[in-house]
């Protein structure tokens, strides 16, 4: 009869016993060493991010410094000026349209794309690259392209119109369409880029699922409510948070289409925020908005990661 190692049967007592505690000073030295690799990232996080700021919400209490006349501390002057001003609450209307224009239309039409592009229909390639195409073209360029659609009498929409004896339309010059066209451009320019988010998630769904529910006489429409809408959580989340992002921060066709106006029909608080400190160069009055400005976004990124989160499944 042999006998195993008293080396062995230690060492099988000391795996049974699981795994031995750390001492205080590993337990340090882990910490350390992954405070050091976290280092660079929160080193730049912190001096292109939070640092700029703290010094923004600081610099929304000072007046504006003129050549003889150094800035000074003015309390909440600039957010009561910024509140009495009717224009702010002008902008305010127009941003809030503007967000609830494209974030619903470009996440719907980018989901419509994906769906149907992920079928095995004829031509599937060339369909996914027509409909990511406006995503690479930068936004100067697309609204020149919208530029040429909307002039009025020769342009592209209004010549289609004229088939069906509709007559010459100023699309930008107008206040009543001013700010649907520009949401249409913005629409036409985010959908694609969407699109290869769901389009992405919808390839990485098993296959089984969609023979199963067959076999089970469930339609298309009752698996795309009950399985697919539901796998897509996820990505409809991250969409969700860039679509938001990019209705309070695209502001390049708006410069090169209207200018904001006719008669600040199309003027958005990013606008606003460049007109105030660029051209009128009214620094403090600038600061403040622009506070207001990362408070909604804030409000809006809390609202999504808190509420809506949890609502969302990973896999």
């Amino acid at each position: 009869m042999t006998h195993q190692p008293a080396a062995d049967s230690t060492a099988f007592a000391a795996s049974a016993a699981g795994p031995a505690r750390q001492s205080p000073w590993q337990r340090w030295s882990g910490s350390v060493e992954a405070w050091l690799l976290l280092l660079p990232s929160v080193v730049l996080l912190a001096t292109f991010t939070h640092i700029p700021i703290v010094a923004t919400l600081i610099d929304s209490f000072y007046s504006t410094p003129r050549p003889n006349r150094p800035s000074r501390f003015v309390g909440l002057r600039n957010y009561e000026d910024m509140v009495a001003d009717p224009l702010f609450w002008k902008v305010m209307w127009n941003n809030a349209v503007y967000a609830v224009g494209t974030i619903p239309l470009s996440i719907a039409l980018a989901l419509a794309m994906a769906l149907f592009v992920n079928d095995r229909i004829p031509g599937r390639g060339f369909l996914r690259m027509a409909y990511f195409t406006p995503t690479v073209l930068p936004m100067i360029a697309v609204a020149n392209i919208w530029l040429f659609f909307y002039t009025p009498d020769y342009g592209l929409l209004d010549q289609v119109l004229r088939l069906f004896g509709v007559g010459a339309t100023n699309w930008l010059g107008m206040q009543e369409t001013a700010l649907g066209a520009i949401i249409t451009v913005a629409v036409w320019k985010e959908a694609g880029f969407f699109m290869i988010f769901y389009l992405a998630a919808l390839q990485q769904i098993p296959p089984d699922l969609r023979e199963a529910a067959a076999i089970e006489g469930a339609s298309r429409w009752t698996f795309f409510r009950r399985v697919t809408w539901p796998l897509l959580a996820p990505v409809t989340l991250f969409v969700l948070v860039n679509a938001i992002i990019n209705a309070f921060r695209t502001v390049d066709h708006i410069l090169v289409m209207t200018h904001g106006g006719p008669d600040n029909a199309t003027n958005v608080l990013l606008l606003m925020i460049y007109e105030t400190g660029f051209k009128f160069w009214d620094q403090g009055a600038a600061t403040a908005l622009t506070i207001v400005l990362l408070a909604v976004l804030s409000g809006l990124a809390l609202f999504q990661f808190v509420v809506a989160s949890r609502r969302v499944h990973y896999q």
